[in-house]
């Protein structure tokens, strides 16, 4: 008896110290309830849709276990009280119940489809975002382009253990590990993978997109304000998944402007001394 007691405590304690890390650590509590949001329009969405039918099944949870509580409390059988009331079928209470679930699909189905045009349609980049990416030409399969052909498109590639991000543009810019992007800039992603099934997923930014071999998926976001955003790849690829870290950052124009032309220079000058290192090597073959 003792001891199934201090199991118990023992249980309840393990319980409540979870609770405080928890609550003590902001981030393990992010989209403990809700998506997380606020990093770009689309993600902002889907919370906001979650949100109105969490609150819409609440509503529904409430009534129905507060009315079969209130019934087991108020219909209980008594000593000496009279026997239960058998009843069989009630038809007005089963339509009324039928047409009230068929109004809350219809409800719930109205609602989806007003918000799923801004989920899955990208929308035009801001007056001053990058100016530059008007010129880049969309291949969508599935997704729309955005109003006027204005956004910067980013190809995703999964390999075990890491993301390749290649950009638009004649000479060469690619990054691995982090995506850097400019603001107030509809980014349009084209997500595959090399190798095995991977899940690009950067929560504040929207929806997950399975990076598949041989196929090509697409998603977009846009971030208003310069910040850092993490993610994790969302689909169990191999021993080092959990090492299978994503990060979006988001600098105004000018500084990604910057940042493109000092990686473009840096993958230029790495191409040329592997270029020299290998010429020097076959001189060196030649004349063995």
């Amino acid at each position: 008896m003792r001891r199934g007691r201090h199991t118990r405590t023992l249980l309840a304690a393990l319980a409540l110290g979870a609770g405080a890390l928890l609550v003590a650590a902001p981030a393990a509590m992010a989209g403990a309830i809700f998506p997380e949001s606020g990093g770009s329009p689309n993600a902002d969405d889907i919370s906001t849709l979650y949100e109105i039918t969490f609150y819409i099944g609440l509503v529904i949870f409430i009534g129905v276990e507060g009315t079969l509580i209130w019934s087991l409390v108020k219909y209980r059988a008594r000593r000496g009280g009279p026997p239960a009331e058998q009843i069989h079928g009630n038809t007005p209470l089963e339509v009324g119940w039928t047409m009230g679930a068929a109004a809350i699909v219809v409800v719930l189905a109205a609602v989806t489809f007003v918000y799923l045009d801004d989920i899955t349609n990208p929308p035009a980049s801001g007056p001053d975002g990058l100016q530059a990416a008007e010129a880049v030409q969309f291949a969508a399969i599935n997704q729309t382009e955005p109003p006027g052909g204005e956004g910067l498109k980013i190809g995703v590639n999964g390999q075990q253990y890491l993301w390749r991000y290649d950009y638009p543009g004649d000479q060469p810019l690619f990054a691995y590990h982090e995506m850097v992007v400019p603001v107030n800039t509809t980014v349009l992603l084209e997500i595959t993978s090399q190798d095995v099934a991977h899940s690009w997923w950067i929560p504040e930014l929207g929806g997950k997109a399975d990076a598949l071999p041989g196929h090509v998926n697409e998603t977009w976001f846009k971030i208003s304000e310069p910040g850092v955003y993490s993610g994790q790849c969302a689909e169990l690829c191999g021993d080092n998944h959990a090492d299978m870290r994503a990060t979006v950052r988001a600098l105004p124009v000018a500084e990604y402007e910057a940042w493109a032309q000092q990686q473009r220079a840096d993958i230029q000058e790495a191409q040329e001394a592997l270029a020299e290192q290998r010429e020097r090597r076959e001189e060196t073959e030649t004349r063995q």
